[in-house]
């Protein structure tokens, strides 16, 4: 086996790590929680299904579903990181840059190189690409949310308003997706998971 394909199969072994790191999400079964490589398949999908609705049209669909594929990748040493963890997301940015430069690094470098760039384009929202990119992976869970939720338990539901602070970058990429992701919130409200 050459040098450069054993580093690809070392990188492919180890992100397997990711299907093991849980979300605040349930599965739509309510029988577990989510996994991380389930979310990234669903938002790669959602945003092949969902493209036509960008507001720019000039984007490039492949890289948008590349960086989805890899934006949560860091999560095999970082764990996922809950949005609405105060404590938690006060060194998640740190914990990531960290994760995503070991993840990496096990890749040849050109493809380390090229990888390591979408998933900084991807966290910086810097380019019309990531920022579509950014709604998808925003949407994904409040759509998830509304299908697998329950109220049981000692489940506490976050205020609305604060869902629709965090998931307002939606409206930058897409007033249609915007609008939907209102819809969701307000439909998810209504069923009391959120308040």
């Amino acid at each position: 086996m050459s040098k450069r394909l054993d580093a690809q199969m070392r990188f492919l072994d180890e992100i397997e790590k990711l299907k093991v790191v849980y979300r605040q999400n349930q599965t739509v079964d309510r029988s577990r929680p989510e996994n991380s490589a389930e979310h990234s398949w669903h938002v790669a999908l959602m945003a092949m299904v969902l493209f036509e609705y960008a507001d720019d049209k000039s984007l490039n669909l492949a890289k948008i579903v590349s960086m989805l594929l890899i934006h949560d990748l860091v999560e095999v040493y970082a764990g996922d990181t809950w949005a609405y963890d105060v404590e938690a997301t006060a060194d998640q940015a740190a914990r990531e840059q960290t994760a995503a430069e070991r993840i990496f690094s096990i890749l040849p470098a050109d493809q380390a190189k090229h990888f390591q760039s979408l998933w900084a384009e991807f966290e910086a929202r810097s380019t019309p690409d990531a920022a579509f990119a950014a709604s998808i992976d925003a949407l994904q869970p409040l759509s998830n949310h509304l299908r697998s939720g329950s109220t049981e338990g000692d489940y506490k539901p976050i205020e609305q308003q604060k869902i629709l602070n965090r998931k307002r970058h939606i409206s930058e990429s897409s007033s249609t997706l915007w609008e939907l992701a209102q819809q969701i919130i307000r439909d998810s409200s209504a069923r009391g998971l959120y308040s």
